[in-house]
């Protein structure tokens, strides 16, 4: 069955964990749909884990509308989510809504995604006026990476905190159907959760979300370097894939690949003749 805003919502009203994953190409998104996972995010950090950028404020509308049209075509069932990348909706509403529904009408997504609290609630109540599906995104929030100064745990301050749940209230008036929670502690996510009537998708929130969300290449063991303290690894498929290309490598390079079983054979007659014909 097709996952969508009203699903997701009974979820919540049901206490059935909503699972979400991150996906950038058809064949990966094609997995996942077929496992069964409720939603699909094309992240901007795909800027990051696909385009090799420090951070996410380099992705563009149209690196954000190819890479979910690619997951579009693959998600049968799962709910699909696409980022609005950095300037794509901060300038103003108009662009808001115009840069939604590309994402929507080009790149076939269900809902997009927008970071940020009270400051766009009005970009929030536009696009969900033009019926376009918003999951808002708190917390450690990655476009903002520079105003915080880097990645950081957000809301340990009573003010930040507060701040949080308050903003948590206002993007919901605003219309949003979900929200992410990004990098804060796992109780204040537990009290915006109780508050929320809309679903709630941890990452780095503690387990008391509605819903969790991975960067999928963090949680199969595909990234190199510093994994998040939120991260857990399901999956070493980074040692297969490296495993696989070293023993395709070798076997290339000693004749072993490709064996008889891999090759097309020709009618002895025809080869015959062009053996007596060219050599």
């Amino acid at each position: 069955m097709k996952n969508t805003v009203s699903t997701l919502l009974k979820q919540k009203q049901s206490g059935d964990k909503i699972t979400m994953l991150t996906a950038y190409d058809y064949t990966t998104a094609k997995i996942f749909d077929e496992c069964g996972v409720n939603a699909i995010l094309i992240g901007d950090s795909l800027g990051m884990v696909m385009l090799g950028y420090e951070n996410t404020l380099p992705v563009t509308m149209e690196d954000m509308i190819h890479h979910t049209a690619a997951v579009s075509r693959a998600a049968e069932n799962a709910f699909v989510v696409a980022d609005m990348p950095f300037m794509s909706y901060q300038t103003n509403i108009y662009d808001a809504v115009v840069n939604a529904g590309r994402l929507i009408k080009e790149g076939g997504a269900n809902a997009v995604k927008l970071e940020g609290g009270a400051e766009v609630c009005e970009q929030i109540k536009a696009i969900v006026n033009a019926s376009i599906p918003v999951v808002a995104h708190l917390g450690l929030t990655p476009q903002s990476v520079n105003a915080f100064g880097g990645f950081k745990v957000q809301g340990k301050s009573l003010d930040k905190a507060e701040k949080l749940i308050d903003d948590a209230m206002k993007i919901q008036e605003a219309g949003a159907c979900a929200v992410v929670l990004e990098g804060i502690p796992a109780k204040i996510a537990k009290i915006i959760t109780k508050k929320l009537f809309i679903p709630t998708i941890g990452i780095g929130a503690g387990s008391q979300c509605d819903g969790q969300v991975l960067v999928y290449q963090d949680m199969l063991g595909l990234t190199t370097g510093h994994t998040p303290k939120f991260v857990k690894v399901f999956a070493q498929a980074g040692e297969l894939i490296r495993k696989g290309v070293s023993d395709y490598i070798s076997e290339t390079k000693e004749g072993a690949f490709p064996a008889e079983e891999h090759t097309y054979s020709i009618d002895e007659n025809i080869l015959k003749e062009l053996t007596e014909k060219y050599e």
